[in-house]
This record gives C-alpha cells, sequence and structure tokens, in this order.
C-alpha cells in the first residue's frame, strides 16, 4: 500500500498529498439552510432510535419505466419521515443498494431526478443495486433536530429497506452504500461518520469544510465587484497560447483582490464562465448571516480595522442609498396576469384577490445594480419596515419575499405589502450587502484551515479584528450533525472537482488531513480521493459551457462501482489522486501516469504548439495525445469541436500505442474560413470496461489550443 506524503502548513499554506507508489443535485446548491442549532452526536445505532420504530407501506408496486423495478413508498409512523425505495427483478439484483444523501431535506419521489446518463434509477439497477431516497424528515423536523435531516431519517431508511430486501429476495447479507454531494455531502460524512454500521462504504462529492458557509460566497462576490471589468483578460492568460500572467495589467487593489480569492481557494481558471457564475446559494445565506451576527454591519462602517470606516474610492461608489417616491404599487395578480392567463374556478380568483402586492414602480431607481440592497419604507403607514429587494426592472422593483421572513426587522410579507401606498417614500440601501463581501476576513479559524493564514501577521495574530464567534461550523454542523472529524468504519472514496466555485477543491485536503489523522496506518486501506479537472460544483451532465468543463457524474458512477468492489471483493479502487495545494491552488501533475486518479489527461497542439498563427482557408493540423492512469479503463472516444460553440461533431478517429495501452492519439486537419481567434477543444473520454456503448461510466476530460487567424 501507499504511503501518503503530508507537507507542514506554510504561512502561504502549501500543502501537498502525493503517494509514492500505486496502492445530483440541485445545480449550485451548496447550502443546507442553518434553521436549528446543531447538536453533536455520539455513536448513533437506528435500532435505539424510539421516533423510528412503526415503519409502514402505502404504496407497493411494479413499474416498467423508465426501467422495470418494484417500487416501494412509506415511512414511520408519528414522524414527517418518508422514503422511496426502487427494488430491481431478482436476476439483477447483486446484494447491495445505493442511497442518494439530499443536499437539503427534499421530497422522497425525487429519487429519479436528472436524465441520460444522470438519471440515477437505471444506474443503481444496472449496477445490481436497489435505490433508497428518503425525504430526510423534512424542513420541520430539522428545524427541531438537525440530527434528524441529517443521518437519523436516512440510517433507519436503510436499516429498514435491508429487511424488505431479505423478504424479496431471500435472507442475505445487504451492502450498503451513502452517496451525497455539496450539502449532501456534509450529510453522507456525517452519517457515516455518526452511524457506525449502517452504511459499508460512501462516496461524498463537492465536498465544504466547517469553514464553507459563508465565507467562499463573500469572498468570491469581493472579487465579482473588484474585478467584473478584468476577467477577460485573467481568463485570456490563462488559457492556452496566453501571456501565463492573470495579474498583468490589474492595478492594486484588483491585484489583492484577485490575490485575496484565490488564497483562499477559488479556482482561478474557473473564471472562464464569470458572465454567468451568479450569487449561487448566498440570497439565502445573506439573511441568516444578519441574524447571526447583526452588529457585523454596523462595525463595518464605523468601527476600526474594517473598510467601510475608512472607505476606498471604489468601496464608496458600490455603496448605494438611494431615495425614491412610490409612484405605484403592484400586486402579483397584475404583474403576471399577462403571462399567466387565468384558469377560473373560485379557489383560483380568490387567490388572484388574496395575493399581495409585490412589486413597486418608483420615480427612480439606481443606475447600477444594488445587489441584494434592502428596501426601507421612510413615510406612511408602514414607515420603518424593510424587505429584501428581488430585481429592478426599468423602475420597478420586486421584493424578495421568499427570504423576507428570514431577515431580522424585514417584513417583506402580505401585511407589510398592503400598508404600502402610492407616495411614500423608500430608500434603496446596499449598505450591508457590500459589507458581507468583506465578512471572511473577520473568521479567521484554527491554522489547520490554511487558506486562511493570509489573513495572520508573522506572529499567527489575525490582522482584522474578528468576530465574536465562527458561524461556518454553525451551518456545517446543522448539515452533518457533527463537525466532521474523519473517523469512520468503512470505506471511503471522496470526489472533488478542480473548478468546484461552491466547494473550494482544498477542502478536500483538509478532510482528508482528518481521516489520516483519525485512521492512520488504516488510511490507504479505507480510504481515497480522485479529483476531475475542469469539472464544477453540480451534478449535472450536460454542462452550460462544455468547451471549459466536463460533468463528473461519470466519475461518481465509477466510484460508486468501484466501492461496491473494494468492500465486497477487496478489490482496491485506483490510487488518489497526486496534488498539492499552493497558495489555496490546487495543483495537479500534467502527466496521467503521475497524476493518477481516473481521469485522462490530454495535452493537443496546432502545427505542434500550443499556439498556431495561421493565414484564412491554410489548414491546421491538430493532434491530441490521451493518456490514462494505470489499469483505469480505455479511451472509447474522442471528439472536436473547431467553432467553439460546443458542438463536437468533429470525428476523431483514435490510434493506440502499441507501447503504452494506456494511451491514444487523435488527429484532424481544419482551415478556418474567417480571420479571428479561435480555441478549438477536443474532448476524449474513458470507461473502465473499454464499453464505448454502455451510458455508465464515462469519464470526461477536455484538452484546447488557441489558432490565431490572420
Amino acid at each position: 500500500m501507499a504511503q501518503t506524503r503530508l507537507k507542514a502548513h506554510t504561512p502561504r499554506a502549501d500543502r501537498s498529498f502525493s503517494r509514492t507508489r500505486p496502492h445530483r443535485f440541485l445545480r449550485g446548491t451548496f447550502v443546507v439552510i442553518a434553521l436549528a442549532a446543531a447538536a453533536q452526536a455520539q455513536t448513533y445505532d437506528p435500532a435505539q432510535d424510539k421516533a423510528f420504530q412503526q415503519p409502514f407501506i402505502d404504496l407497493d408496486q411494479w413499474r416498467d419505466t423508465p426501467v422495470r423495478h418494484r417500487y416501494v413508498h412509506g415511512g414511520f409512523q408519528g414522524t414527517d419521515a418518508r422514503f422511496s425505495i426502487y427494488f430491481p427483478p431478482k436476476e439483477q439484483y447483486q446484494g447491495r443498494f445505493f442511497q442518494y444523501i439530499t443536499p437539503t431535506p427534499i421530497n422522497e419521489t425525487d429519487g429519479l431526478t436528472g436524465s441520460g446518463t444522470g438519471d440515477q434509477l437505471p444506474f443503481s439497477l444496472s449496477s445490481g443495486a436497489y435505490l433508497i431516497v428518503s425525504n430526510e424528515g423534512a424542513f420541520a423536523a430539522m428545524m427541531r433536530d438537525s440530527t434528524l435531516g441529517a443521518y437519523r431519517v436516512n440510517a433507519a431508511t436503510a436499516q429498514y429497506s435491508r429487511v424488505l430486501a431479505a423478504q424479496m429476495y431471500g435472507p442475505h447479507r445487504t451492502y450498503g452504500y451513502a452517496y451525497g454531494g455539496s450539502g449532501g455531502a456534509f450529510r453522507t460524512i456525517g452519517g457515516f461518520e455518526n452511524a457506525r454500521g449502517v452504511w459499508d462504504g460512501v462516496v461524498p462529492y463537492v465536498v465544504g469544510s466547517p469553514q464553507a458557509i459563508p465565507n467562499v460566497f463573500t469572498a468570491r462576490l469581493l472579487a465579482l465587484r473588484l474585478l467584473k471589468d478584468r476577467f477577460p483578460s485573467i481568463v485570456d492568460a490563462l488559457e492556452p497560447g496566453g501571456g501565463g500572467d492573470p495579474y498583468a495589467g490589474l492595478n492594486p487593489e484588483e491585484r489583492a483582490a484577485l490575490a485575496e480569492v484565490s488564497r483562499l481557494g477559488f479556482p482561478i481558471k474557473s473564471w472562464s464562465n464569470f458572465k454567468t457564475i451568479g450569487m449561487g446559494s448566498f440570497p439565502i445565506l445573506f439573511a441568516l448571516v444578519i441574524q447571526k451576527d447583526p452588529t457585523y454591519f454596523s462595525d463595518f462602517w464605523k468601527a476600526p480595522g474594517y473598510p467601510g470606516a475608512n472607505p476606498s474610492d471604489s468601496l464608496l461608489r458600490a455603496r448605494i442609498r438611494h431615495s425614491a417616491t412610490i409612484r405605484k404599487v403592484i400586486g402579483d395578480g397584475e404583474s403576471d396576469r399577462a403571462a399567466r392567463p387565468a384558469i377560473g374556478g373560485v379557489d383560483e380568483a380568490w387567490r388572484q384577490l388574496q395575493r399581495p402586492p409585490s412589486a413597486l414602480e418608483l420615480d427612480s431607481v439606481p443606475t447600477v445594480d444594488p445587489g441584494l440592497a434592502t428596501v426601507l419604507v421612510r413615510s406612511g403607514l408602514a414607515a420603518g419596515a424593510s424587505f429584501p429587494l428581488g430585481k429592478v426592472v426599468g423602475n420597478t422593483i420586486f421584493a424578495d419575499t421568499g427570504s423576507a421572513a428570514m431577515m431580522p426587522g424585514a417584513a417583506g410579507s402580505a401585511e407589510l405589502l398592503k400598508l404600502i401606498r402610492p407616495g411614500d417614500e423608500v430608500q434603496i440601501d446596499n449598505s450591508n450587502f457590500v459589507a458581507v463581501q468583506y465578512f471572511h476576513r473577520y473568521q479567521v479559524p484554527t491554522p489547520d484551515f490554511y487558506v486562511w493564514n493570509q489573513f495572520r501577521g508573522p506572529d499567527g495574530t489575525p490582522l482584522y479584528p474578528q468576530r465574536p464567534k465562527l458561524i461556518g461550523p454553525e451551518f456545517s454542523r446543522t448539515a452533518g450533525g457533527s463537525t466532521q472529524n474523519g473517523q469512520f468504519s468503512g470505506k471511503m472514496i471522496l470526489l472533488e472537482s478542480l473548478w468546484d466555485q461552491d466547494a473550494f477543491p482544498w477542502q478536500a485536503d483538509w478532510y482528508a488531513s482528518k481521516v489520516q489523522t483519525a485512521l492512520g496506518t488504516r488510511f490507504d486501506d479505507n480510504f481515497r480521493m480522485w479529483f476531475t479537472d475542469r469539472a464544477l460544483h453540480g451534478d449535472v451532465d450536460t454542462q452550460a459551457d462544455p468547451t471549459h468543463t466536463v460533468s463528473y457524474v461519470g466519475s461518481l458512477q465509477q466510484a460508486l462501482r468501484d466501492l461496491s468492489a473494494w468492500v465486497e471483493k477487496g478489490v482496491p479502487p485506483p490510487p488518489s489522486t497526486s496534488y498539492r495545494v499552493v497558495d489555496g491552488q490546487v495543483q495537479v501533475p500534467d502527466s496521467a501516469v503521475q497524476r493518477l486518479g481516473i481521469q485522462p489527461v490530454i495535452a493537443v497542439t496546432a502545427n505542434g504548439k500550443a499556439h498556431a498563427v495561421v493565414s484564412v482557408n491554410r489548414p491546421v493540423a491538430f493532434s491530441a495525445v490521451i493518456d490514462l492512469p494505470p489499469n483505469t479503463g480505455r479511451i472509447v472516444s474522442a471528439s472536436w469541436d473547431f467553432a467553439g460553440t460546443g458542438d463536437f461533431s468533429g470525428a476523431g478517429e483514435l490510434t493506440f500505442s502499441k507501447t503504452t495501452p494506456d494511451r491514444a492519439t487523435a488527429k484532424a486537419n481544419h482551415a478556418f474560413p474567417k480571420s479571428g481567434t479561435y480555441f478549438v477543444t477536443i474532448r476524449a473520454t474513458s470507461q473502465r470496461q473499454g464499453d464505448s456503448s454502455s451510458p455508465y461510466g464515462r469519464i470526461q476530460n477536455l484538452g484546447r489550443v488557441r489558432i490565431t487567424v490572420k
């Protein structure tokens, strides 16, 4: 078995994790809403949990779509816990289950979400497993006790499923495997660490740390504001044939902003989609931060040590306090009536009459986007009240009634909005939104969260005033039922995305260090960690920008199959990815044989270079060398996109190396009819069994090259 080498932390937070020898979720949803204080849990035994002693079944039927299976729906008497279980026919069953752990409590019937290769049901059944999805007790239960949603409902459901499996297939040892991403990764790890013996192995993916929320979002928002005009040059510098220096041309404030967010772990190459990255789940988190630390927002603009007390020009420009007069109060029914025709019926008509105003037409609005501003009512019957601003369209502002109820002092509800009248004065104020963008600087944790060392002086003392408490651990405990500690019985394969904008990749390394400390010499016998290059946060099969990013769904599927073989047959999975963390950035070797993991690695050239300069209609010779880590399968396809549109219709005929079995070459020729700059992309796919027709376990990567046509 391989040995693992961990560099000691340095002030620059360099860290490496390398090996010396082999040895779905809702898109963008990283957040599990922290609505209750979490209790630290002891080892949990669902058999002793009095809340889950009376399971029931209210639906049991055979279904033929999308594939034939037996569907069982039920729950536990006296609770809100519900579950769906999907059993394969007996001849398909191989003695295991896969349990999907959702990011937040959802409807238990959502196990069929996903499409194509991302559909979890046919994948599970084709893997000889039955599929389990629970509602994790619903939000109401989580508000009472976070351990319910974190793992108790899931554990009780898993154990009861074994009873049903024995009834259907006969007495047998039923192996169990859980998997979940983002908030579901917190829950998957929480369950594995606390409910010993329920699951034999788990695959958490796109994993966060106890410091993730809200800090990854606040740092990202600050960079988005300060660098909004600089991203094109930053991205271009990192593209093939670029200058290589993303800091070139930045002023001191901009350089500091890029360095700060990069050292905190935002993958710098992932700015390629800066136009659409957005706020993610932060609108919900924003209200919770205000609840947890309300005095921060006044301190930011007044207290020494905070930027607002001595604001820079850019900070002053960003702060908006815009006064306006209401011209018209618009109700939901009026604002959307044209787009949503009436369907008739007394109940519908009553709802139309009762729906509260949600939009206000003003005599003026800010000339720039105020972001997550607050609307303060200055006069009239609602004077003194406030509500979150949802969006601005023309001179009309819309209330964000979804998060209004969670914002202290904000009433953005039916009762408040009914009091507002034309002529009332309001102020749109984004002071809190601007302030929260710096919040991560005042949440410096213990040194093991090494990316925060940039906010420490030479003696280790924080450079900025610190808030009374760290709120990140509260959020993570609510999600997982406890703080991750790396102590578990069983086997784990952890998947992390190298371009993840929501769960910064270094956090997987942080958790791996906890596992290494907890397991000691048993580490390599029980743990693997694979990074997927060019993958983002969401477990979706189709990418919004397929010229830059790939899906990790195939890696997730392969991890589940490898995990079951590891547990049941003692077949070790491929080695963990070799990497190091430098200034918050996870770096992997360029060659597949050194990188390891399970993803192919591509080196592509045009006329033998990373950047070719050619004439119009002059053919360009493209060549891509595709390498696989040893013993991870076979390359089954390669295709080219010459136009940069994401249409990989250019066939890439593969030539396999006779001397290097894990290598293939794809070549193509293409001429460009117009001048300009083009980025040509090749996408290659591997599959463990070398089955090009299988929709599962298809693991992708991209190679890109720049062409300048004159």
